[in-house]
């Protein structure tokens, strides 16, 4: 059974924004790219609590029109979810629109940080100690809400095709 909506979740610079099309053209499905990068080239990288939910519920739109499409899995390059995780490396807190949302994905793949981080410009968290603490706060976000998950690993090819194995094997 494939899912209806997959999100690739995990720290800056996993390679999530590379596989996602990817995955999107294998199966023929909707690709929501990442808002908040989008959001960032326009308006700069200096956030505020108010720019982390406008971002998050900009996604969430996105992810809704990509569903009533009735395409699947519609592959999803983050989603508020990770916004959260985003408010608490930058605040240390939330605003409590993220708790309360519950517009999850089917199934989240968690990208490793085993691939070399990578400035872009709008990257923040390229250090070893930041990419650890971003990536155990993406992951106990999704134990938090008992989602299911797959570590998704490797390099190069090894990497899509372990995250298409994943989906492949949802159910």
């Amino acid at each position: 059974m494939i899912p209806r909506s997959v999100c690739l979740h995990g720290p800056e610079s996993t390679g999530k924004s590379t596989i996602g099309p990817q995955l999107a053209q294998h199966f023929d499905s909707p690709y929501v790219a990442e808002f908040g990068r989008t959001y960032c080239e326009r308006f700069g990288t200096e956030l505020s609590m108010a720019d982390l939910v406008a971002i998050a519920r900009g996604h969430d739109a996105k992810t809704q029109a990509a569903l009533a499409e009735r395409s699947y899995p519609v592959i999803l390059d983050t989603d508020p979810l990770m916004t959260a995780v985003w408010a608490d490396m930058l605040f240390g807190r939330r605003d409590p629109w993220f708790d309360a949302w519950t517009g999850t994905a089917e199934l989240y793949l968690l990208f490793d940080i085993d691939l070399p981080w990578v400035e872009d410009g709008t990257r923040m968290f390229g250090s070893d100690a930041d990419r650890r603490r971003f990536f155990e706060l993406s992951k106990a976000e999704l134990v938090r809400r008992k989602l299911p998950w797959v570590l998704i690993g490797g390099t190069g090819s090894r990497r899509y095709l372990n995250a298409l194995d994943a989906i492949r094997s949802f159910g």
